[in-house]
């Protein structure tokens, strides 16, 4: 199946590395990006090179080359960037290989082929080309992680913290079953919080599909799913007046009893 929705996807892969992506899964980031049955036209991921760390360290630069390969197996264009030394002015040497200025050149220019726009990135200096992608028609989303600016947040049409896309990045605990299912570990939020009673709901994206707005759970249409929490299952010293939330990204186990799924040993991953 197919739809007529072009997707452009572009990937600051430094940013997100930094900032809570590290081992981040790129075929399940094209995924989404296409859970529409939407054309992937374009494929950007930037990413640093230091050739002068390759020069000298063989496992360096033999990583880097396998990591470059394995995108490019998923079908995305590497933007490799150069790494640049330089020193402040008390003598430290510091790197840098920017690619903001790149990535938002070529999502501009290749506007003009696309319907929507996903940028992985946090960075909040990429406002303005939301601004401009939006004008030029398309919509615009953004996956990102940790240390997202909030102006980045709230110009796209859709942010959707990468914690929450089934596997997108591994838990690092293991778990019995596929995500979404009984014995599985997740991520989610608290979307409903009863404080007399002591207990709420926890809402996660079950399946990556189409209807990613469809957030009730209760619609057959929604790839959403919802378990319940105790309080004496959220984690200590947390503050239970401050649910229901969606900036608390809550990770837990999911299991079945007689009035449904169970969310019980609750971790909170990050809080926007």
């Amino acid at each position: 199946m197919s739809s007529n929705i072009r997707v452009g996807v572009y990937v600051d892969v430094v940013n997100l590395t930094r900032n809570g992506g590290y081992g981040m899964q790129y075929d399940v980031l094209r995924e989404f990006a296409t859970r529409d049955w939407g054309e992937p036209v374009r494929l950007n991921a930037y990413v640093a090179y230091d050739e002068e760390r390759a020069y000298e360290d063989d496992d360096y630069e033999g990583r880097a080359r396998d990591f470059q390969l394995r995108l490019r197996d998923f079908g995305f264009k590497v933007i490799e960037k150069r790494v640049s030394w330089f020193k402040d002015e008390w003598g430290n040497r510091y790197g840098k290989a920017n690619a903001d200025l790149d990535m938002a050149v070529d999502a501009l220019l290749q506007s003009e082929k696309l319907d929507r726009v996903l940028l992985a990135t946090g960075d909040g200096d990429f406002r303005q080309v939301v601004r401009a992608l939006q004008n030029k028609g398309c919509r615009v989303e953004v996956i990102a992680f940790k240390n997202v600016s909030t102006t980045l947040r709230e110009e796209v049409d859709m942010f959707v913290s990468g914690y929450q896309i089934p596997n997108l990045l591994p838990s690092k605990y293991d778990a019995e079953a596929a995500w979404g299912e009984p014995g599985s570990r997740v991520r989610g939020v608290c979307y409903v919080f009863y404080h007399q009673k002591r207990f709420g709901f926890l809402r996660f994206l079950k399946e990556i599909a189409p209807g990613i707005w469809i957030t009730d759970a209760r619609r057959e249409d929604s790839p959403y799913a919802t378990a319940f929490g105790h309080g004496s299952n959220f984690p200590p010293g947390l503050d239970l007046n401050n649910l229901p939330s969606r900036d608390y990204i809550f990770e837990f186990d999911l299991s079945m009893s007689d009035r449904g799924l169970q969310a019980t040993n609750i971790e909170l991953v990050y809080q926007y």
